[in-house]
């Protein structure tokens, strides 16, 4: 039923007749719709009313924005509380739709802006601002994930659906995470998807010199005794040794030697976190120096492959600067440069930035709606304003 959902969902986003989903039920119910509505893009209003909508619900949303509404008593028909319950969740639903609908309807002017993703953890934030404020001036804009292991997947599953044109994976922590046992891990497929969508990859080793679980008692027992440092009640994090940072950069590097994009490895010498400083916690050189040297080796360097290691420390300004710059020798100039396109619309909702409805004195958002071959129509109106001697077809959700 979760598949059928998913194919007729899929289906009504084609034909461009979706404005949002909204569903409810227990455990069960909650499981077989949020399967089908993580299918659908960031953006698309997706609201579940349920009775598991606490706890661990990781499973139910993963890296998507579906809401989960808490339905307090069992849906299992009206009474004085569901109903109170299902009208709320009802008119939060409707005002998430039209308040999309109108947002689309004003959204003609798009800035333009290629978008980079980064990933930051609390001992990397000078860092991350600083290569944010720098990218802005650029003209990018930003993305910022927390590296927590959701972080990590939600950023790779808006590379993959094309909304990150760029990535600058400053904190890559969730790998050690991964490797070591921590609670904030990633998995087999992280930079899987940044590699295969072949798009400019800056990657540098933020606080991969710690490991993180929770409070100090849920530290599993065979790493008592190791260098702990309790961040707050509910975070203990653990300081990576020498022979697991060569784990780390061994996974690092296979991963990097896959790619045959542009990636640019940026390495700090003098400490990959806040903690990893002089008469810090974390502090160890030969630890950091042994990650950096296992990279240096294990990484097959060529043209579009490159490791630069600096004598800075992960958050001094000029290590951010010089993230930056690398970044920039590996983006495209200048992303319009292709010449003159006819993009022509996959659905007849993109007609709605067409004029062609508001020419006919139809409502804006009459675009919405299926009334013809999206393509077609557009076609049609390029012959009523220029000459047409090549079209180049690009699917709505290309990049170019």
């Amino acid at each position: 039923m979760s598949k059928a959902l998913e194919s007729y969902l899929s289906k009504a986003k084609e034909d461009g007749i979706i404005a949002g989903v909204i569903g409810l039920g227990g455990s069960g119910g909650t499981s077989l719709i949020s399967f089908a509505l993580k299918s659908l893009q960031i953006g698309i209003p997706k609201l579940i009313v349920s009775t598991v909508a606490s706890g661990q619900t990781e499973s139910y949303i993963g890296t998507s924005d579906v809401i989960l509404f808490p339905s307090i008593v069992d849906v299992c028909g009206i009474n004085s509380v569901s109903r109170v319950i299902l009208s709320n969740a009802g008119a939060a639903f409707a005002g998430m739709v039209v308040g999309r609908l109108e947002t689309l309807k004003d959204s003609c002017d798009f800035n333009g802006k290629p978008t980079v993703g980064l990933t930051m953890f609390g001992v990397t934030t000078p860092c991350v601002n600083a290569v944010k404020e720098r990218l802005l001036k650029e003209g990018y804009e930003t993305l910022v994930f927390h590296a927590t292991g959701v972080g990590g997947k939600a950023m790779e599953s808006l590379v993959k659906e094309g909304f990150i044109q760029g990535v600058l994976d400053i904190t890559t922590t969730e790998v050690a995470d991964y490797l070591i046992g921590g609670v904030m891990a990633c998995d087999s497929t992280r930079f899987d998807a940044i590699i295969e969508k072949r798009i400019p990859l800056v990657l540098s080793v933020g606080a991969v010199g710690m490991v993180n679980f929770g409070s100090k008692d849920t530290i599993p027992s065979n790493f008592h005794g190791r260098n702990i440092y309790e961040h707050n009640k509910q975070v203990s994090l653990m300081r990576t040794t020498v022979e697991e940072n060569k784990k780390i950069a061994h996974f690092i590097a296979d991963k990097i030697n896959n790619s045959s994009a542009k990636v640019r490895v940026c390495l700090p010498r003098n400490g990959v976190s806040a903690l990893d400083a002089p008469g810090k916690s974390f502090y160890d050189p030969k630890a950091t120096a042994t990650l950096i040297e296992e990279l240096q080796k294990a990484i097959q360097l060529n043209n579009d492959r490159q490791v630069k290691v600096y004598s800075y420390h992960i958050n001094d300004p000029e290590f951010a600067e010089e993230l930056v710059n690398s970044f920039l020798e590996i983006t495209p100039k200048d992303t319009d440069s292709c010449g003159p396109k006819l993009v022509l619309a996959e659905t007849s909702q993109d007609l709605r930035k067409m004029g062609r409805f508001c020419m006919a004195g139809r409502g804006s958002l009459a675009g919405l709606l299926p009334f013809a071959d999206a393509n077609a129509i557009v076609l049609e109106m390029a012959n009523e304003v220029l000459p047409v001697s090549s079209i180049f077809y690009v699917p709505a959700d290309s990049q170019s």
